[in-house]
């Protein structure tokens, strides 16, 4: 699998298990974290990604297994929805105030 610079990838993160947690654990935790941008090619199988600021003590160089091309469908994202209410209130619900 090749990419072009610019291309927006997904980056597998199953391996990562024990050295950093993305969310939830277990069955529930993402298997993928991204978008991330491709902004060049390190030799014939690794690709230098643009990170986000929560990554950016980790390398940006990746194996091409470990990537995974983002086919966006436009006609199928939903626009975001504003939540309405107290914000103490969900927090309560939730465990979490």
């Amino acid at each position: 699998m090749e990419f072009q610079i610019g291309d927006r990838v997904f980056l597998k993160v199953a391996l990562w298990k024990g050295i950093i947690r993305f969310g939830m654990k277990g069955k529930l935790a993402p298997r993928y974290i991204g978008l991330f941008e491709v902004i060049a090619r390190v030799g014939s199988v690794a690709y230098c990604l643009r990170l986000s600021t929560h990554l950016e003590k980790i390398h940006n160089v990746f194996h091409v297994s470990l990537l995974r091309k983002a086919e966006v469908d436009h006609s199928r994202v939903l626009p975001p929805v504003p939540i309405e209410g107290n914000r103490d209130q969900v927090n309560q619900d939730h465990g979490l105030g």
